[in-house]
């Protein structure tokens, strides 16, 4: 269904592009976390969430980290997994300046679920 991939591959790779492969990162864990969902009709793709944030100097950035927690709680709910309010802590770790390790928790979610 999607690829799972290396966390630590994906964090050395932004550390070495200086942030790029982040923006790449950022494209992909939406638009898996969008082919998991089950209902995903109105969902933003990563391209546009990438857009956004762009345009927005980040501050979709940081409502996209909360949403995506919410679609996470929401894909392991549908699964009969234990959810948490994971949004919340994707929010505060961006807002912080912690970005990559909330890219790093959202990967980890879906490698677990996948």
């Amino acid at each position: 269904m999607i690829q799972k991939r290396s966390i630590g591959m994906c964090i050395v790779l932004s550390i070495i592009t200086c942030g790029i492969y982040g923006l790449y990162w950022l494209v992909v864990l939406t638009d898996d976390a969008n082919r998991m969902v089950e209902d995903a009709q109105n969902e933003t793709s990563g391209g546009m969430a990438l857009l956004f944030t762009i345009i927005t100097c980040n501050i979709y950035g940081l409502y996209w980290m909360y949403k995506q927690g919410e679609k996470i709680d929401r894909i392991k709910a549908a699964r009969g997994i234990p959810s948490s309010n994971s949004g919340i802590l994707y929010l505060i770790l961006g807002f912080f300046g912690l970005s990559i390790v909330s890219y790093a928790l959202m990967q980890n979610e879906l490698n677990n679920i996948a």
